[in-house]
């Protein structure tokens, strides 16, 4: 017998209990489910109709008043329709008598009906002059004892739905006790006949642990001997198999592991980078081909080749060797500020160490393996990507710059009267045009960040007037998206150091952002606190928030959260982080998904501040 089939019939106990129980279960909500439709079909559908009539009722009531009145009855519901409406629901009743006395309540209902409605077409047909008689006598009489007719019959069927709730309930609550004490008794047995098989069936996986656990001790002729024809056994055996050959392998000779180191090597020799193994104290063990041609790296006559090596490359090795082994054995995943470049005899090239730790059999870390990344040719790709947008960017600028100026004078109407067609499509490509500015501008200031040319104008700037000129430089979009903008300041704060330009952009990305991303009727707020010897600035937002996987990947350049609003070229973020660490400050994200974002960054205080200037 197969496992898979020992293994359902272990089950099987289980699954009869489950049946057992959802039938009682199933049982239950049939009783329970007619118990609700007889109170729905028998009494609701009476109530229902005595609500509807006294509505009609009612209606008909003011309508006869407008008469008295001589008003215009209403167009959308004519007394005609409302006596449709009333002799409708009376049918309706007649047909569902189903309580001791309402057939009785039901007639006499149709007897006062009869009355009240030759008294409404009676007053509807009088003169003017005889209508307030025949109202406040005849009429309002028959409608006082239609409506206690319908307030009986409404009374009969409420009171009897409350007896048949309470009936069910209590049904409810005894075959509830059923189906509590049958699911614990299936469940029970259910338990202790699938513990037994699969105890029975489990023997044999003891036996191969045991085993096991022997041959890990170094005794290989220990052998699992499981008897059947299932799965379990079939492993047995080639446990054994795999024994026996372990056994053949402890025994093999040296020169079959020689020729294996030699597989080895010659794998890592194809590599066309720099590989480089160290142990934990940072001697080399192995080194392929291409470090020794491109690092001209040899341990000919030299007690550590390590030291042979540029300045700067063995200052970066000895740091990412130091922080696999201090990370515990952790992968290294290097930034691109771990670039190193140095001479080669093919010329400068660049590259980028990546490393992770080599263990031993016990899993203890015993090295760092180095794999030194030629990224030059993508460095100088992007280097020609940075230019190109740069030169782009610089371009666009000036024909921008007089297309915005024409789009101004046209909505200004200084040429000529425009119409509202001409005024609307006028202001959309205003609001494009200043999109692509502001493009644009990110773009010139990426350009000047990544060619090291951004430099800080710092002056002394009163932390609370710097938040409340942020805040008037937003107010008109914030108002046209209908969200509302508060500061929170915290009194005596003082001054910062920073380049007024600069902080004031870093705001406008923040609160563009927050302002883009909140829903209408929602309030951003800016708070500004003391943080040792730097003030933070946070924008806090009531948006739809950031998941975790995405909250470091925003401040990366071009980068845009699958499935958000689109609308910028996604360097805002990146510009505004550049920005703040050239203060010599921090900027960050703390969001939970459907909870909104709170972005911070941090300036020094002015007297704290140290020369900046990148």
């Amino acid at each position: 017998m197969k496992l898979r089939t020992k293994l359902l019939l272990a089950q099987a106990p289980l699954v009869l209990a489950l049946v057992v129980s959802g039938a009682a279960g199933s049982v239950i909500a049939i009783t329970l489910g007619r118990g609700s439709q007889d109170i729905l079909k028998d009494n609701y559908r009476s109530v229902l109709a005595a609500e509807r009539m006294k509505e009609n009722l009612e209606r008909l009531d003011r309508s006869a008043l407008l008469i008295v009145a001589q008003k215009p009855l209403p167009v959308d519901a004519p007394a005609s329709k409302l006596l449709e409406r009333f002799e409708r629901e009376l049918r309706t009743q007649q047909g569902n008598i189903t309580e001791t006395g309402e057939s009785a309540a039901t007639a006499s209902l149709r007897a006062h009906w009869q009355e009240y409605r030759q008294q409404f077409e009676r007053l509807a047909a009088a003169p003017d002059a005889a209508r307030s008689e025949l109202y406040f006598d005849p009429l309002f009489t028959a409608f006082g004892r239609v409506e206690r007719a319908l307030d009986q019959i409404r009374g009969l069927n409420q009171d009897a739905m409350v007896q048949k709730s309470d009936r069910v309930a209590r049904v409810s609550q005894q075959l509830n006790r059923v189906l509590v004490a049958v699911a614990v008794l299936g469940c029970l047995l259910g338990l202790w006949g699938s513990a037994g098989l699969t105890m029975r069936l489990l023997r044999p996986l003891s036996v191969l642990s045991l085993v096991a656990r022997r041959i890990g001790e170094g005794d290989l002729e220990a052998r699992a001997v499981v008897m059947g024809g299932d799965e379990i056994a079939e492993v047995a055996r080639e446990f054994n198999l795999m024994a026996e050959r372990v056994k053949a392998y402890r025994e093999s000779s040296l020169g079959e592991l020689l020729e294996a180191q030699q597989s080895s090597q010659a794998a890592i020799d194809s590599l066309p980078d720099p590989v480089l193994v160290l142990s934990l104290d940072r001697q080399l063990v192995h080194k392929n081909l291409a470090a020794e041609t491109v690092l001209k790296l040899s341990d000919e006559g030299r007690r550590d080749p390590i030291a042979s090596l540029d300045s700067r490359l063995r200052a970066v090795i000895e740091r990412v060797h130091a922080q696999v082994l201090r990370g515990k054995g952790g992968r290294f995943q290097p930034g691109i500020d771990e670039t190193v470049r140095i001479a080669t005899p093919d010329g400068d090239r660049s590259f980028l160490p990546r490393a992770s730790p080599v263990y031993s059999e016990q899993g203890d870390v015993m090295g760092t393996t180095i794999v030194l990344q030629d990224i030059t040719r993508q460095l100088r790709i992007d280097e020609l990507k940075n230019d190109l947008v740069a030169t782009v960017a610089h371009e666009f600028r000036t024909p921008l710059t007089s297309l915005r100026m024409a789009l101004h004078l046209l909505i200004e109407q200084a040429v000529g009267t425009l119409t509202d067609k001409q005024s609307e499509l006028l202001h959309a490509a205003r609001e494009d045009a200043e999109r692509l500015q502001a493009t644009v501008d990110e773009l010139l200031d990426l350009s000047r960040i990544q060619a090291g040319r951004l430099s800080l104008r710092v002056a002394e700037l009163d932390v609370d007037a710097l938040v409340r000129s942020s805040l008037d430089a937003q107010r008109a979009n914030a108002d046209e998206r209908q969200v509302a903008m508060e500061s929170r300041i915290f009194p005596g704060l003082g001054e910062v150091s920073a380049d007024p330009d600069r902080v004031r952009l870093v705001f406008s990305n923040l609160r563009a952002n927050a302002i883009r991303y909140s829903p209408a009727g929602t309030t951003v707020t800016v708070r500004a606190s003391r943080a040792r010897s730097q003030i933070r600035f946070e924008v806090c937002d009531q948006g739809p928030g950031i998941p975790p996987e995405y909250q470091q990947a925003i401040f990366e350049k071009y980068f845009q959260i699958p499935g958000g609003r689109h609308g910028d070229a996604g360097l805002g973020l990146f510009i505004a982080r550049e920005i703040v660490h050239a203060h010599g400050g921090e900027l960050g994200v703390s969001s939970q998904p459907g909870q909104g974002s709170t972005f911070w960054f941090t300036l020094p205080i002015a007297e704290c501040h140290p020369d900046a200037g990148v």
